[in-house]
């Protein structure tokens, strides 16, 4: 089946220039002080309508405007979700984002294709809601962090477990252990575990295939336009919509997949939301240039010691999660330091968090989970693939944000996108 082609970003921008020279898009909720009244609710454009998409359709204090996605199936089952005459759809992103009556981009699509958008949602003069991971490169995460800030946009990252939710095998939210951490009565530093025996789970079934045989695209998606910045690769259905993780170009199997729900609320209480480890060492089997495997342990180091260890194997049952030359936390909240709940009383409570992104937008105060920190998490998880995909252990510069002494994964920052595509 021949594939269908697109128009180039320059084509694309220059044949909009007619439409949009009448006018210039500003959002409505920076049109003046009162504009948007307490009742009105903001208008969002979702971008990417399968599962993860449709499932945010519904939010408190939004309304859907536009949709877009380049399998037409999606786009049906979305309409019949939202049911509103009025509600625009697109095939091409760049549409949506040039809405003049969008407020917020939700962007829900496969992650390869997250810093563009981002990107250039920012330029658009749009708020930004995004699915984990933030990006698929460290270098796609420099350029949303500096495009948001630029144009002075609102970002949230969507994983939430910093400020709402219990988080996973703890059986407590975040603010305790932050709390916990705060206090100093764990000691300092700290090495956190993060394995299916602190109940957490790394979905080593997000592996890839390495036997995919051509197929022919099926008629209702554009397979070109899905992979958009991707390398070239004969379409296979293990590709592409509920198995894509599996593959390099496009994610990075469990660890991708779940890397910035487990590792952004442990950069949080560390307080690292300003830094990077110095270093990341891996023990796992030689990877396949193309399909995601597994791996048997991650180890992170920060620069004051503390470390971050992903245990892929689970072979030790009674790892504590954090452990300090103090003390020990374990899973339910259960620690070895004596009448703990009694000394933690004594400390104060971590600093209050924006955490309504409605909120947020209206009154143009940062969202707890923004570029800044988001970029950072994400980093974690993108210097984790980086040495996968290369069979080695690095070392790097959290200031300069780069590897040390490593063509080979500095390659792997900026890596280069298919034409036309750019961030």
């Amino acid at each position: 089946m021949q594939l269908k082609t697109i128009p180039s970003r320059r084509t694309f921008l220059k044949q909009s220039l007619g439409t949009l020279a009448a006018f210039t898009i500003v959002p409505r909720h920076v049109l003046g002080k009162g504009f948007l009244a307490p009742s009105d609710q903001l208008s969002k454009g979702i971008i990417g309508v399968g599962g993860m998409g449709r499932g945010h359709i519904p939010y408190a204090g939004t309304r859907v405007a536009a949709i877009c996605d380049v399998d037409t199936r999606h786009i049906e089952l979305a309409k019949g979700i939202i049911k509103d005459p009025a509600l625009k759809t697109f095939a091409d992103y760049r549409e949506l984002i040039q809405l003049p009556e969008v407020d917020i981009v939700h962007i829900a699509t496969p992650p390869h294709w997250h810093g563009i958008m981002a990107a250039e949602a920012a330029r658009a003069g749009k708020d930004i809601w995004c699915e984990k991971p933030m990006t698929t490169t460290i270098g796609e995460g420099k350029r949303v962090m500096e495009a948001v800030q630029q144009h002075g946009r609102i970002f949230r990252l969507n994983t939430w477990f910093r400020f709402e939710d219990n988080f996973y095998g703890m059986g407590t939210p975040v603010k305790p252990i932050k709390k916990l951490v705060d206090s100093g009565l764990l000691g300092w530093p700290l090495k956190v575990t993060v394995s299916k025996h602190t109940g957490f789970d790394w979905k080593f079934y997000w592996v890839g295939k390495t036997n995919l045989e051509p197929m022919p695209v099926p008629p209702e998606l554009d397979y070109e336009r899905w992979l958009g910045p991707a390398p070239y690769k004969p379409y296979n259905p293990h590709r592409v919509h509920n198995t894509f993780r599996g593959y390099w170009d496009y994610d990075g199997g469990g660890l991708g997949d779940m890397g910035q729900h487990y590792l952004d609320p442990i950069q949080y209480f560390l307080g690292k939301d300003d830094t990077s480890p110095v270093s990341v060492e891996i023990d796992a089997p030689q990877q396949h240039p193309d399909a995601v495997g597994t791996w048997r342990r991650i180890e992170y180091t920060y620069a004051d010691g503390c470390k971050i260890i992903l245990d892929g194997e689970g072979k030790d049952v009674n790892m504590p999660y954090i452990e300090g030359p103090k003390g020990k936390l374990y899973p339910g909240f259960k620690s070895d330091i004596p009448e703990l709940e009694k000394k933690l009383a004594a400390f104060p409570e971590p600093l209050p968090q924006q955490i309504d992104f409605v909120d947020a937008v209206r009154g143009r105060k940062r969202f707890a989970l923004n570029e800044a920190n988001g970029y950072r998490s994400c980093t974690l998880i993108n210097m984790g693939k980086v040495a996968l995909q290369l069979g080695r252990s690095l070392k790097f510069d959290p200031v300069n944000q780069v590897f040390v002494n490593d063509e080979g994964a500095n390659g792997l920052i900026d890596q280069p996108m298919r034409s036309p595509w750019t961030i």
